[in-house]
C-alpha cells in the first residue's frame, strides 16, 4: 500500500500564507507531498496597497493574484472556504459551508486532513468595543470593503460636484478616519491625490477644496511606529493638504453620519473609515481550544507552533509571539508576517527531517509611510545597521515601492516577479489615472 503523502494545510492567503504555500510548493512538490491553501476568496491582493484600492488609485484587477492559477504554477491545491473548526485530535480542519450571493450553497461543510497545519488567517480591526462602530463605520481590511468604500466616496464626490453646479457652494464631502496609524495616515494622503484628479473625469467643479477629511488617534500623535521628528514631518503634511489632524481624540460612540469624542465633540462625515487597532479575527474564538491572548490572537511559542500543539503553528496578525527577553509581542506588520513565514518554511522542513526547531527572530527593517505623490517619511534598515536612518522624499518613496516589489518576487519567484514588476511600471503609464468603477 503506498504511504499517504505528508499534507501541509495553510489556512489564509495573505502575504504570509501566499508565501508559504509558494515556497513549500517549490521545494516539496507533488509527489510525496499534499499542500492545500484555504481562503475564503479566489484572489490575493496585498493588504497595504487597500488604502490605494479605496481611492481609486489602483485597479485592483490589474494587481490580484488569483489562487486557483498561482497554485497550478507552483504545486499546491487551493480550496475555497473559512475555518470554521479545528479537530486537535483528529488533525483534520473544517470550513463552513460556501453560501452565493442568492443565499444557495456551492459548497457544502468540508473537512481536511492535515499533518502540519498553518494558521495565517489575518486580523481584524479592533472596535475596543465602541459603540457604534460596527454598524456605521467602515473599514479596510480585505478588497470588498475597499471597493464598496470607492463607490460611496465616488457617489458622495458627484453629489457635491453636482449641488455646486446648483448653485450651494457649500457642499462638501467630509470624511472621517479613526486610527492616525499607517493606514489612516496613507488614506487621508490618497484621497487628496483622488480629489485633485476627479476634476479630469467629469467632476467640472469638484477638486481637492471640497474635501473635508478629519483624521482622529486617540494616543497623544499620529504614526506611533515612527520616531517623533518624523510623525511630526508627516502631521505637518497632511495639514498642507488640509487634513483635520486630531491627536489626542478618544472616540466615544459612533452614529449614523456622526463621531461623537470624548471631550463632547461631534463630528459630522459623509463617510466614516475605522482603521484603530489590530485584533485576531472573530473566528478563532470558537474554532478550538488553542491559547489565545487577550486580543484573541493565537499564541505561539518563539518556534511559530501553538503552545498547546506542536503540529499547528501560526503567523501574521492572528499570531501573538513574545520573543525571549522581548517585553511586548511582534508587532502586527507586513514585514513580520514575511519573517515569520520564512521561519516556519525552514521548521516545516526540520520538523519532517526529525531535527530540532529554531526559534523566530525578528529583524526590524524599519517603518515607511507614504503620503500618495506628495511625500513618503519613514526609518530604513532598522536594527541591521545598529540604528536607523532616517528618509524622506524621492529615497523613501523608492524604498516604499520596493517593499511591494519584494512582495511579488516572494509570491512569484524572482523570474516572474520582476516581469510583474516591469507589467506594473508600464501598467502606471497606460492605464488610467482613477478607477471609477
Amino acid at each position: 500500500m503506498a504511504q499517504p503523502k505528508t499534507q501541509i494545510v495553510v489556512v489564509g492567503g495573505g502575504a504570509g500564507g501566499l508565501e508559504l504555500v509558494r515556497r513549500l510548493g517549490s521545494r516539496f512538490g507533488r509527489k510525496h507531498h499534499d499542500i492545500i491553501l484555504v481562503d475564503r476568496n479566489l484572489t490575493h491582493i496585498w493588504k497595504p496597497l487597500l488604502h490605494e484600492v479605496a481611492a481609486g488609485s489602483l485597479d485592483a484587477n490589474l494587481d490580484e493574484v488569483g489562487y486557483g492559477g498561482h497554485a497550478v504554477r507552483w504545486g499546491y491545491r487551493f480550496f475555497q472556504g473559512s475555518l470554521e473548526s479545528i479537530d486537535r485530535t483528529a488533525q483534520t480542519i473544517t470550513t463552513a459551508p460556501l453560501i452565493d450571493a442568492d443565499g444557495r450553497e456551492v459548497i457544502g461543510r468540508h473537512t481536511i486532513r492535515y499533518d502540519y497545519l498553518v494558521v495565517a488567517i489575518g486580523g481584524i480591526s479592533n472596535d475596543f468595543g465602541v459603540p457604534g462602530v460596527r454598524e456605521h463605520a467602515m473599514f479596510l481590511e480585505q478588497r470588498s470593503q475597499a471597493d464598496q468604500f470607492r463607490q460611496r466616496l465616488l457617489n458622495a464626490c458627484l453629489r457635491a460636484n453636482h449641488l455646486h453646479q446648483q448653485g450651494d457652494a457649500d457642499a462638501r464631502v467630509r470624511i472621517a478616519i479613526v486610527g492616525g496609524g499607517a493606514t489612516g495616515v496613507e488614506l487621508a494622503a490618497e484621497l487628496y491625490n483622488a480629489a485633485k484628479a476627479l476634476r479630469h473625469y467629469g467632476l467640472e467643479v469638484f477638486d481637492e477644496s471640497k474635501l473635508e477629511v478629519s483624521l482622529l488617534e486617540a494616543g497623544p500623535r499620529i504614526l506611533p511606529q515612527l520616531d517623533e521628528p518624523l510623525a511630526e514631518t508627516a502631521k505637518q503634511e497632511l495639514i498642507a493638504l488640509g487634513v483635520n489632524v486630531r491627536d489626542k481624540t478618544q472616540v466615544t460612540r459612533i452614529d449614523d453620519g456622526v463621531v461623537h469624542t470624548v471631550d463632547g465633540t461631534t463630528i459630522a462625515a459623509d463617510l466614516i473609515v475605522w482603521a484603530a487597532g489590530v485584533k485576531g479575527a472573530e473566528e478563532l474564538a470558537t474554532m478550538s481550544d488553542l491559547e489565545r491572548n487577550r486580543l484573541n490572537q493565537l499564541v505561539v511559542r518563539p518556534t511559530l507552533q501553538t503552545t498547546l500543539d506542536d503540529r499547528i503553528y501560526a503567523l501574521g496578525d492572528c499570531a501573538s509571539c513574545l520573543l525571549p527577553g522581548a517585553e511586548r509581542p511582534v508587532p502586527p506588520r507586513a514585514q513580520t508576517a514575511h519573517q515569520m513565514a520564512s521561519q516556519i518554511f525552514a521548521n516545516l522542513i526540520r520538523a519532517q527531517n526529525g531535527q530540532p526547531l529554531k526559534d523566530f527572530v525578528y529583524h526590524d527593517h524599519g517603518s515607511l509611510v507614504s503620503l500618495s505623490r506628495f511625500s513618503t517619511v519613514g526609518s530604513l534598515m532598522g536594527n541591521l545597521v545598529g540604528g536607523r536612518m532616517f528618509i524622506e522624499g524621492r529615497l523613501a518613496r523608492w524604498a516604499y515601492q520596493s517593499l511591494y516589489r519584494m512582495h511579488l518576487i516572494a509570491i512569484h519567484g524572482w523570474l516572474r516577479g520582476v516581469a510583474m514588476i516591469a507589467v506594473g511600471h508600464v501598467n502606471q503609464i497606460v492605464r488610467p489615472r482613477l478607477k471609477l468603477h
